[in-house]
């Protein structure tokens, strides 16, 4: 920092040197100081860092993990953040820590930070107005007598520092289960340097907190004067992982386990059914019949209603050994145990199909219901829980292919020849269809100069009966056969315009294009922009959000009503792409007659980035002509990191592929959105 010249001054840049952990200090959004650490780390000599503006330093400041891209304005209580810095050898880190203002009609403000993966930020002795805005608790240790403690050590274990003073740390915060980690720490510190762990530590009310701790040798004038332990509390934290541990292996709606924890239960039966002969067990497979029509008519509303009342009529149902499970959509499973004759089963599923029959009140109202159950006894061919599934899915489509509201038993003999049998994809379609076996998956899509996301392409996904997901391709020409794309079309439409919604309004992303890829069929349908403007309607979501992405092949059909149809969109603020453009090398023409935003560049047009002579030529003039037409280009299909610096040199502003990320579902895609930018710095 800028320091006075001073010995106070002198002791504190020390003391800011010593510390493991990157330290700078900001003025006016400019640093001003970078201890030994950080300098280290960022690979710059002493004077190289000086009057750099932060944003240059530290890539995408912002708060937590939740909230926008944006410059901190943070307290004296201080701000956690997590950030992307260049490191040396031209690297990427990923870092976190915590931003504190100093200074604020002076607009300083000090920032510390260590690499993301390490358990959170040690903090040392600096000057008190700091020590007291850092959240951290920081306690200095001599032997074993406290010869420091910071305000945060007293807000989180609730000894001030006279209290804590000259004690014993042992006795103060360390549960008489945990004395033993004193000794491991210091060994550790000795032989290491550092000690990162997660444990609890013991309030002076006697309550546990969980706690980070970092522990390290606080070196002055390259001597060792003691150590200084940093401790973050992570009781939040610990509560989140709770959650997304239950979350993840129960469902949300009905609290039955869900389709991953239920597998794991039954791999564990059929091991139990291979060491006793004597211990069987079976699964009951059930499926709402026409639960589709109940949401069309009565609402989703009621539907989410309906399916929480069938959990518990099931778990009514049930043993008490049994486990039941709700495999998303209308589709239910039972493990059933212990089973003395295949009959039980059967009895079960009897059980359970009068329990189904009986009238729901729901919000006021009687709903009925019918369900199809399919039955499925393990045997020795079922070595995995998958295989027993599927037969017991085979059995349940039987019980709906019989009328419905019944129970079908998987019967070898008479099913497996049918099995075997060649299922018509128009046919798989429509029960795809029917049960909502589809999913919308997203992939990445990035600014290739600097790696910041901008958004996502909607993707069709096909989640098979034994919980795999497949792409959609194979059924799409089916789709357009049949014309069951326009259902298809309507429902991605509605689903990618929610997804638009709530990630707007959240706290995590403000600014995401989502991207919808338009069939032929769809997009020449006449209903297509009626129903476009339904779906904006429904969800308010902001338009110029969302990027509709239409073949160039498609255009080529009937280029003058393709236009028409394009300016009718356009009308609505909707953004619009040429989409595999270059893969049949359509009339550039196109291009400027055509209201297009978005140019995207066919996987065989980015392959021939880095190839030599007139296919590279061809590209960058192709990339060069879209933005001198006002069009933002985008490449799909960037395999290596040879295509990325290519593509960076010609100009290319945004990509995706596999370099960087498949398509993944919602959930993860919500948690990248919150990251915002790659982990991979351009040619690497």
């Amino acid at each position: 920092m800028n320091l006075p010249e001073n010995s106070d001054a002198t002791q504190q840049q020390e003391i800011l040197d010593a510390l493991p952990v990157l330290v700078f200090l900001e003025r006016a959004g400019r640093v001003v100081f970078a201890n030994n650490e950080a300098r280290q780390t960022l690979g710059l000599g002493d004077a190289q860092w000086v009057e750099r503006p932060v944003e240059d330093v530290l890539w995408g400041l912002f708060p937590g993990t939740a909230e926008p891209q944006t410059h901190l304005i943070g307290t004296r209580t201080g701000s956690p953040f997590h950030a992307t810095m260049p490191a040396r050898g031209g690297r990427l880190m990923s870092v976190e820590g915590t931003y504190s203002i100093l200074n604020a009609e002076l607009r300083e403000a000090i920032i510390v930070a260590h690499p993301s993966g390490r358990v959170r930020l040690p903090k040392s002795r600096l000057m008190e107005d700091v020590l007291a805005s850092i959240p951290e608790a920081v306690v200095i240790v001599h032997g074993k007598h406290v010869l420091y403690t910071n305000p945060s050590f007293t807000t989180m274990f609730g000894y001030t520092a006279e209290e804590a003073s000259g004690g014993d740390l042992r006795e103060l915060i360390v549960p008489e289960t945990r004395h033993h980690e004193l000794a491991m720490l210091e060994t550790e510190i000795d032989q290491k340097g550092r000690v990162a762990i997660e444990t609890v530590r013991i309030h002076k009310n006697g309550e546990l907190v969980d706690v980070s701790l970092v522990a390290a040798p606080l070196q002055v004038d390259g001597s060792s004067v003691g150590y200084v332990q940093s401790f973050r509390d992570i009781g939040e934290r610990k509560q989140l992982e709770g959650k997304l541990q239950h979350d993840a292996l129960f469902d949300v709606s009905t609290g039955l386990p869900n389709r991953a924890l239920f597998l794991d239960r039954l791999t564990l039966a059929l091991k139990r059914r291979s060491r006793r002969h004597d211990h069987n067990c079976g699964v009951l497979l059930l499926d709402i019949d026409h639960f589709k029509e109940i949401n069309d008519v009565l609402g989703y509303a009621v539907g989410d209603a309906l399916l929480v009342a069938i959990a518990e009529r099931l778990r009514a149902t049930m043993r008490p050994e049994d486990s039941a499970s709700r495999f998303g959509g209308d589709e239910f499973a039972v493990l059933v145990e212990s089973i003395a004759d295949p009959s039980d089963l059967e009895a079960l599923a009897s059980r359970v199909l009068q329990q189904m029959s009986q009238p729901f009140e729901i919000f006021g109202s009687m709903v009925r219901v019918r369900a199809s159950i399919g039955i499925a006894l393990a045997s020795v061919e079922h070595v995995t829980a998958e295989l027993l599934l599927k037969d017991a899915d085979f059995a349940m489509n039987r019980a709906k292919m019989n009328g419905g509201g019944c129970s079908e038993v998987f019967d070898k003999e008479i099913e497996m020849p049918l099995k075997q049998s060649v299922v018509h994809p128009q046919q798989e379609l429509r029960r795809v269809i029917e049960k909502r076996q589809f999913e919308i998956w997203y992939q990445p899509i990035y600014q290739l100069t600097g790696g910041k996301l901008e958004g996502f392409e909607s993707l069709l996904r096909l989640r098979r009966p034994d919980g795999s997901v497949d792409s959609f391709r194979q059924l799409l020409n089916a789709a357009e056969d049949t014309g069951l794309s326009i259902t298809l079309g309507r429902e991605t439409m509605d689903t990618v315009c929610r997804q638009a919604r709530s990630w707007s309004e959240s706290a995590t992303r403000q600014e995401l294009t989502l991207t919808l890829n338009l069939s032929e069929m769809q997009f020449y349908h006449s209903e297509m922009i009626a129903q476009l403007k339904k779906a904006l309607a429904a969800n308010a979501v902001d338009p110029s959000r969302l990027l509709f992405e239409v073949a160039e092949s498609t255009m080529s059909q009937n280029p003058d009503v393709a236009q028409a149809i394009l300016e009718r969109m356009a009308e609505l603020k909707v953004r619009l792409a040429v989409d595999n453009f270059g893969a049949r090398f359509a009339p550039l023409n196109h291009l400027a007659r055509l209201p297009i935003d978005v140019v995207k560049l066919a996987p065989r047009l980015t392959a021939s980035a880095t190839s030599e002579g007139r296919q590279a030529a061809v590209l960058e003039s192709l990339i060069h002509l879209s933005h001198a037409l006002g069009m933002q280009v985008i490449a799909q299909g960037i395999e290596t990191p040879e295509q990325l610096d290519a593509l960076c040199n010609m100009g290319c502003e945004l990509g995706q592929g596999h370099l960087f990320s498949y398509a993944i579902e919602p959930a993860r895609a919500t948690i990248l959105a919150g990251a915002g930018r790659w982990a991979l710095a351009a040619g690497a």
